[in-house]
């Protein structure tokens, strides 16, 4: 029996429109679906400007969450409303055929006012808002958030001018008014007009039907646009504005992009040609042309003017990417709580092949090839946990016989499944026992080869920290030594966040054991407290 698509969607008038789209043309290439509605943070929190809620995701986030947990199949969104990183483990399936990307101006008078130094024009979207004090310095800009028809009734209900929409969404549900105003001045945002699909990365079915509906050409245009956002490491926090589009005649694509201050007093453009097919650097040389022409600077006086910042702490020293992963609204502190010396192991482990080996952690690879080559490595069965502990298992050593989400789900795999009743464990000085103890309790020979050793590094913390981020029960040890359980402790697993329960009131979990995953908890959870 063939499978049955669900299909994720926000609840509102519009998104529930894309997501029947989506379904309409999933069926009629035969396949069966179901609709999904799920409620997003940007629908929740209506009395904060988009830009004002610091983080890119919020229509998206808890639609993600319902992928990985798999009580939907696929995700359908407003492409310009999807972070320009999509988390570990959910792909783009197929961006249908664009529709019309301009804003548009509904009125709510006659257009006397564009001649007058006064005017005011509602917007919730930060982007719009700088074009139109741009164009138009001594007009008012009022927030405008919510739904089509909130959004319809609010301009009715106020003695404002007028108020600007993405065309695309008032057409679809058949609200655009007759007199209202194209705004082909007004660069729309990276992607307005296209409806997306996500699904989970593992799941060929979905993959293979929903790139039936993918739209080659938008997928091209937007993917440029989206890229040229990313690039200069923009989002809801900054007045971008990207459009790329392919000339029937000469099968050029035409691209302009805007980074504004926030006022609108200054703006830094860019319009740029390539032929299709050869539009690979287009996005990047936009965004250098923006940088070079003091983007960055011009950013950096809109931070100069912010909210009070929250601070976390992270008990693992993070890169200069994962740092800004987070929003400027959130500083993030680090240290290396844990530090690892690798033991030197003894030759004559690697002398015969090893049946079954047993690795919990990237440390434990690393200690491996510390002493030994990879053509010195002699394992038959490897046995892992966490999927970055994989990903460097088969880049570095060979391929992974079964990866378990934590040490319990292996231990319990490992004694259903093994014939061989031995196994060989690369582990710490300092290990959980839960693997360990499960396994001499089942009758299965353990050998312990102690390939490093865990040093805690223990550090005083500020009392201004709101959050502390742990990534293992060492890191929690270590952080007791000196500092008060009275943060929120962030959690990267199951594990950690069970030893963290002990002591910490406030304990979050991320979705997925991998550092994008934490940090994002650590973004969605101090825009929803």
């Amino acid at each position: 029996m063939q499978k049955i698509i669900k299909i994720g969607t926000r609840d509102s008038q519009l998104a529930l429109w894309q997501a029947h789209k989506v379904r309409k043309e999933l069926e009629a290439l035969g396949f069966e679906t179901e609709i999904v509605p799920i409620k997003s943070t940007g629908d929740i929190v209506l009395d904060k400007p988009l830009y004002e809620l610091g983080i890119t995701g919020i229509f998206t986030k808890n639609l993600d969450i319902a992928l990985l947990e798999k009580r939907i199949d696929i995700a359908v969104h407003s492409m310009k409303d999807v972070p320009t990183v999509l988390p570990q483990g959910i792909v783009q399936a197929a961006v249908l055929k664009r529709a019309n990307y301009n804003d548009i101006l509904v009125l709510k008078g006659t257009e006397e006012f564009f001649g007058q130094p006064e005017g005011t024009i509602a917007t919730g979207s930060l982007r719009r808002k700088a074009q139109w004090l741009n164009r138009y310095p001594t007009h008012k800009v009022v927030d405008l958030r919510g739904n089509v028809n909130s959004r319809l009734e609010k301009l009715e209900n106020n003695d404002w001018d007028g108020a600007v929409f993405a065309a695309a969404g008032l057409e679809r549900l058949g609200k655009r008014p007759a007199g209202a105003i194209n705004l082909g001045w007004m660069i729309p945002a990276p992607a307005q007009g296209a409806i997306m699909v996500s699904c989970l990365e593992s799941d060929s079915f979905v993959k293979e039907a929903c790139s039936k509906l993918n739209d080659y050409e938008t997928q091209v245009c937007v993917g440029i646009e989206r890229e040229f956002l990313h690039l200069l490491e923009g989002g809801c926090t900054a007045p971008i504005g990207a459009l790329a589009y392919v000339d029937q005649k000469t099968q050029e694509i035409n691209f302009k992009g805007i980074l504004l201050k926030k006022d609108g007093s200054k703006k830094i453009t860019v319009t740029k040609t390539n032929p299709l097919g050869r539009h690979r650097y287009l996005a990047k040389d936009c965004a250098d042309f923006i940088i070079n022409k003091g983007g960055k600077e011009l950013m950096m006086e809109d931070q100069e003017v912010t909210i009070t910042k929250k601070i976390v702490y992270s008990t693992k020293k993070l890169s200069e990417a994962q740092k800004k992963l987070l929003p400027r609204t959130i500083e993030i502190q680090d240290s290396d709580f844990i530090k690892i010396r690798f033991n030197r192991i003894a030759p004559k482990v690697m002398k015969e092949e090893i049946e079954n080996v047993v690795i919990t952690s990237q440390n434990g690879v690393e200690s491996i090839l510390n002493s030994f080559t990879k053509s010195e490595i002699n394992f038959k069965n490897i046995y892992c946990v966490g999927r970055r502990t994989k990903k460097m298992i088969e880049t570095s050593i060979g391929q992974v016989t079964f990866v378990a989400k934590n040490a319990k789900q292996l231990a319990e795999y490992l004694v259903k499944n093994l014939k061989n009743k031995e196994v060989t464990y690369f582990c710490s000085d300092i290990r959980m026992e839960i693997l360990p103890a499960y396994l001499h309790q089942k009758n299965i020979q353990l050998t312990e080869i102690e390939a490093y050793k865990t040093m805690l590094s223990p550090l005083k913390i500020a009392d201004d920290v709101s959050g502390v981020l742990f990534y293992s029960p060492s890191g929690i040890e270590s952080y007791l030594k000196k500092n008060d359980p009275d943060k929120v402790a962030f959690c990267i697993g199951e594990s950690t966040a069970d030893v963290a329960k002990k002591y910490f009131k406030n304990v979050q979990v991320a979705n997925s054991p991998d550092v994008e995953s934490l940090l994002t908890l650590v973004k969605n959870h101090f825009i929803t407290t």
